[in-house]
């Protein structure tokens, strides 16, 4: 899996100082084949400290909008660091992770459902350590692709090996690019099949601390964004079926030792 991450000294005190934020972000995504189809459209998305996943959000409000540690990695109540190193030690991976900033939406209204969340793990001078890509399908299954700063160097990639769209086989090679800064987020995911750049889909968004102000205010313009994700891509799937684009049987899911 490849990336681009902005790693300037800059960037390294910009991430260390970074609270807790609200990004007003833009999705969109794009297919071409078997013929072009692609839509963009807005979601509250949430820049959280691993440690403190709930505070970005005043105790009053919890009931509307939260994260909760259950909705992430692998499952049950135990804490987000506890399963981020679980995981990483499960799968071998050296990540320090003294500090790391989830990308994520929120359980809003009782309800979750985030198709990613990208963990950007860092070392103790801020500087990168490493991606982890988690990537939730509307079957209630959950699976996560790591990328190494220095596979990111190398330029790397990975394999897909889990079933997300009804209307994509599991095979070919993801690529993302991301990128952190003081002031804006944006991931993007490709997929290559054969030789031929099928799907490209991106979320982005400007960062703005996480007061209690503009906490309320995005629930306020988005209060039922979870739900509103997943209506979208059920809506978007009733349409590629409607055209008849052909439904991939979906087979059972390996899961990886670092999540169960």
């Amino acid at each position: 899996m490849t990336a681009t991450v902005q790693r300037t000294a800059a960037t390294r005190d910009d991430l260390r100082r970074l609270g807790a934020q609200v990004v007003e972000a833009t999705v969109t995504h794009q297919r071409t084949k078997p013929f072009d189809y692609g839509f963009t459209h807005r979601t509250t998305a949430w820049l959280v400290d691993l440690d403190r996943p709930r505070a970005a959000f005043p105790r009053w409000l919890r009931g509307a909008v939260t994260v909760r540690e259950d909705d992430h990695l692998s499952p049950g109540h135990a804490t987000l660091r506890w399963k981020l190193e679980h995981y990483l030690r499960t799968e071998r991976l050296p990540w320090t992770a003294h500090r790391v900033l989830v990308l994520t939406g929120a359980r809003t209204f009782g309800y979750a459902f985030d198709p990613l969340t990208t963990y950007f793990v860092l070392a103790r001078d801020g500087s990168l350590e490493g991606i982890l890509a988690e990537v939730h399908n509307t079957y209630g299954e959950r699976h996560c692709y790591p990328l190494t700063a220095d596979a990111a160097a190398k330029g790397a990639s990975t394999a897909k090996d889990f079933y997300v769209s009804p209307f994509f086989a599991v095979e070919g090679r993801y690529d993302i690019r991301a990128r952190l800064d003081g002031s804006r987020v944006a991931v993007s995911i490709s997929l290559t099949q054969g030789e031929e750049k099928v799907f490209t889909g991106a979320v982005a968004g400007d960062l703005r601390p996480a007061t209690r102000r503009s906490v309320l205010r995005a629930v306020l313009r988005d209060p039922f964004a979870a739900q509103r994700v997943t209506a979208l891509i059920r809506l978007h799937g009733i349409t590629l079926w409607a055209r008849r684009l052909p439904v991939v049987p979906r087979l059972p899911q390996r899961t990886p030792k670092g999540l169960r």
